[in-house]
């Protein structure tokens, strides 16, 4: 005889809805293992980010190869918060660290056994890539600002501003070569135009203070290495992220930036590069594509 629920969900599927599962549970929902699973009866829904089989039905349709010589993935995780602590703030704390222990941004690529487990959102994705071929995984904005950086007109510029302006999260990086001077994120949809000019300045600066982004809505900024930050803004604000033109035509005098002639796919290019990072075997031939790593100054 099976069992029926309303509502039930695995753990780990239930973290889908909210990290804190007590939470999750006064939604009505009920817990369940794996193994009771097969004992519900109730139309099963599988949620996960990468769905290999369906960019392999994809990519079959156009006469592509499906044999993948690796992965890189990528997603913006706020990570599991514990109870009582915001999720924003979580977030931050987690890309500050990332960036105290090595200042790059390469620092943000990593293997998968190397992701801390608070990051469950990026596990459960690098767990659906299966262990068919290698897997690195990087998060999307530090991907993007990196693929940002691959136009010309961005990679002539030593000291650059990168902002990429996301449907849900901005995040910007005041740049020297590939090391931070500083950054800061916020969520896109909460900055009118004139605000986000108004925080990117003062990032360049120095200025911006971590409290002024977190008690507007945002996650957070921080000023990793003052020496690096100038007094003014510099000449190149690259932007990119789909919602770029919501800063057209501000003080900022953004350039959009368009890597390989192609400004929809900046996070790819970083994301290829993050594979190179965490597997030295691959830099040859992703170079022979891309060209040369840029410099850390």
């Amino acid at each position: 005889m099976k069992t029926t629920f309303a509502r039930a969900a695995t753990p780990d599927a239930a973290q889908t809805l909210d990290d804190d599962l007590a939470q999750v549970q006064r939604m009505g929902v009920t817990l369940v293992s794996e193994d009771e699973l097969r004992s519900v009866d109730a139309e099963h829904v599988r949620l996960r980010d990468l769905d290999l089989d369906a960019i392999r039905t994809a990519l079959t349709a156009f006469e592509v190869e499906t044999r993948f010589d690796g992965l890189a993935l990528g997603c913006l995780d706020h990570g599991a918060a514990p109870p009582g602590v915001s999720d924003r703030l979580f977030r931050f704390e987690h890309l500050r660290r990332t960036v105290e222990r090595r200042n790059d941004l390469l620092a943000f690529a990593s293997r998968p056994a190397d992701l801390p487990d608070y990051l469950t959102r990026a596990r459960a994705m690098v767990e659906s890539a299966g262990d068919e071929s290698p897997v690195a995984f990087m998060d999307t904005g530090p991907a993007a600002a990196f693929g940002a950086i691959h136009d010309e007109q961005v990679a002539d510029q030593e000291e650059r501003v990168v902002l990429n302006l996301g449907n849900m999260h901005l995040l910007g990086f005041h740049l020297r070569g590939r090391k931070i001077a500083s950054l800061f994120e916020h969520h896109t949809g909460e900055l009118s135009s004139a605000q986000i000019v108004r925080l990117t300045e003062r990032l360049a600066s120095g200025e911006l203070e971590h409290t002024e982004v977190f008690g507007s809505k945002g996650h957070g900024a921080y000023h990793a290495d003052r020496s690096l930050v100038s007094s003014h803004l510099p000449s190149m604000v690259a932007v990119t992220g789909p919602q770029r033109g919501k800063i057209r035509g501000t003080p900022l005098n953004p350039y959009f930036a368009a890597p390989f002639g192609d400004m929809m796919i900046s996070g790819c290019f970083g994301l290829l590069r993050g594979f190179g990072e965490v597997y030295p075997e691959a830099r040859e031939a992703l170079e022979s594509r891309l060209g040369p790593l840029a410099a850390t100054e």
